[in-house]
């Protein structure tokens, strides 16, 4: 069970979670955090998760829901969403779409990780996604996700590779050093 810090920060260690089958079939996704906590892949208010793409095909449906998607690790991708192209070889890039718009991917030169942010459309203000390195001071409802192998501190916790820290507090309040590539989910 993940420890809470004294300034209330819930650690998610990446060791923790579990590779579940995508929607569709179609790959794995390991969840890092969701809204309510034991909500499906259906009834989620918001999602944050890391899927990995081995192969060529389409990305899972999901009615009424927008996303963020961040390439973490790999070449690249090729995406038609519903018939426009779009090319995702930059790493550490949130790139936004519709969860509900036929998606499908190519792998530019083997598999990817993604991290990925979904919120449900008309369930308040979206989270906004950032991708950060350095020294900052992080407040309110927040969740921080190391991307990369160097790693951050967060709440005088170490987050190693994938490890997450959720702040889910109004009021919350902590130092983050991120050493290498860190993702912060600011949710309003």
């Amino acid at each position: 069970m993940p420890g809470i810090t004294d300034n209330g920060v819930r650690l998610l260690p990446a060791a923790e979670r579990t590779a579940v089958p995508w929607k569709n079939g179609g790959g794995v996704t390991r969840d890092i955090a969701a809204s309510p906590p034991d909500a499906g892949t259906d009834d989620f208010v918001w999602r944050v998760s890391l899927a990995e793409v081995e192969g060529d095909g389409p990305f899972s449906a999901f009615p009424e829901v927008d996303r963020t998607l961040t390439m973490a690790e790999g070449a690249g991708m090729e995406l038609t969403l519903g018939g426009e192209q779009r090319t995702v070889d930059e790493r550490y890039v949130p790139q936004d779409f519709r969860g509900d718009v036929p998606t499908d991917c190519h792998l530019i030169d083997g598999p990817v990780v993604n991290f990925n942010v979904m919120w449900r459309r008309g369930a308040g203000t979206p989270p906004a996604v950032a991708v950060v390195r350095g020294r900052l001071t992080i407040t309110g409802r927040v969740l921080v996700v190391a991307l990369d192998e160097q790693g951050a501190d967060f709440a005088d916790v170490t987050l190693n590779h994938y490890d997450a820290a959720l702040m889910d507090s109004t009021t919350g309040r902590a130092a983050l050093h991120a050493r290498g590539r860190t993702a912060v989910v600011t949710f309003h």
